[in-house]
């Protein structure tokens, strides 16, 4: 069998030392804000390039709690992509906003600047978008809009960890940004957990309330906060995984260049680099007219493969409704064409080779 990602093989490669981390951590029962989680914060600030890093409970936490620390509230507009996961557009429900969806370049799968800009009307307060499978967006001329229009521009990393533009992380770009540490993802705790980074000493100092029950000082509380706090234990696997982080996106990048060569010559469309930045290759995701057939022969060869995402968010049940009169032609040919297949830093060329042999027979039959 092939998984999506091999995270045995992680575990066992860096198994000594997050055993100590976590042993020492029991042995002196510091388990909520405790100090692994306070040298995550900082480690991952100055891996990040950021003044401020608040480790919270999910990816989903740190875009809410995001939010809420830009002021984003009830009847505002905030911009984002409908080719995500759900929690990006669930984190602005949750403030009372209104998600306007607008279409994707039809390259990088990432958001549009030009429907960014066609999009903005008197109440848009905020753009969210997302690099997609560790794509940075365009983020120059989204920025630019930001700048023009007084927006605040809030960036959903929780798929690019370790992304970088013109030298600067994603995550560095905007006024603040929110991470998930799902164990899939490029740097991946053992569960849940998120990082919300900001610049802004201000932001910081809301955010630090908000995630821990509103409160500054223990039993004070000035305003109405939420408990997302991320666990020492989960601290610990962040700080080893974090020293390798730079490695990891290089074998991912390895393996992702490695499939776009052998696939090459094949009737699908490989991962496409707009050389704006450096892709960390979160998922590899090809286009496919033919995409049931190859999943089905991957799937009877054990091999995992994934749709990401079959419903894009203005389709999907919960917003349908409201999103009927909504077309987004780019958005929804990638849904009915989009795989991903097996992606990580363990992933070998043998497997590689494996995976694109079953795939040929598929498309050359």
């Amino acid at each position: 069998m092939i998984p999506m990602v091999n995270l045995k093989a992680q575990y066992v490669e860096i198994k000594d030392e997050i055993e100590r981390g976590l042993a020492e951590t029991i042995e002196n029962c510091s388990f909520i804000l405790g100090p692994n989680v306070q040298a995550f914060e900082q480690e991952a600030a100055d891996y990040l390039g950021v003044k401020h890093a608040i480790a919270v409970a999910s990816g989903t936490d740190a875009l809410h709690l995001a939010l809420i620390a830009e002021g984003i509230g009830a009847g505002d507009e905030v911009i984002t992509t409908a080719f995500t996961f759900i929690a990006t557009a669930e984190a602005i429900k949750y403030v009372g906003a209104i998600p306007v969806f607008v279409d994707i370049d039809p390259k990088t799968f990432n958001i549009s600047p030009e429907a960014i800009a066609k999009a903005i009307t008197p109440k848009t307060k905020a753009v969210m978008p997302v690099h997609l499978f560790g794509q940075p967006a365009d983020m120059t001329a989204i920025k630019q809009l930001c700048d023009q229009h007084k927006l605040k521009l809030i960036e959903d990393c929780c798929q690019s960890f370790g992304a970088s533009i013109n030298g600067k992380q994603t995550g560095a770009i905007g006024d603040s940004a929110g991470y998930s540490f799902f164990p899939s993802k490029n740097l991946g705790a053992f569960g849940d957990g998120g990082l919300v980074v900001t610049n802004s000493d201000e932001t910081a100092a809301k955010l630090k309330m908000l995630h821990n029950h509103g409160s500054d000082v223990r039993y004070y509380h000035d305003v109405i906060g939420y408990n997302s706090r991320l666990d020492d234990l989960q601290a610990v696997v962040l700080r080893a995984k974090l020293k390798r982080i730079d490695q990891y996106n290089k074998d991912r990048r390895r393996a992702a260049h490695y499939y776009s060569e052998l696939l090459i010559d094949l009737p699908l469309t490989t991962p496409f680099e707009d050389g704006l930045g450096e892709h960390v290759y979160h998922q590899y995701t090809v286009l496919c007219d033919r995409r049931d057939e190859v999943m089905k022969a991957l799937q009877d060869k054990q091999i995992a493969c994934a749709v990401y995402y079959p419903v894009p968010l203005h389709r999907q049940n919960v917003f349908k409704q409201e999103y009927a009169a909504v077309s987004l032609p780019v958005t929804e040919f990638v849904a009915a064409n989009c795989l991903s297949l097996p992606i990580c830093p363990f992933l070998e060329g043998d497997s590689i080779r494996e995976i694109v042999a079953v795939i040929r027979d598929v498309l050359t039959a």
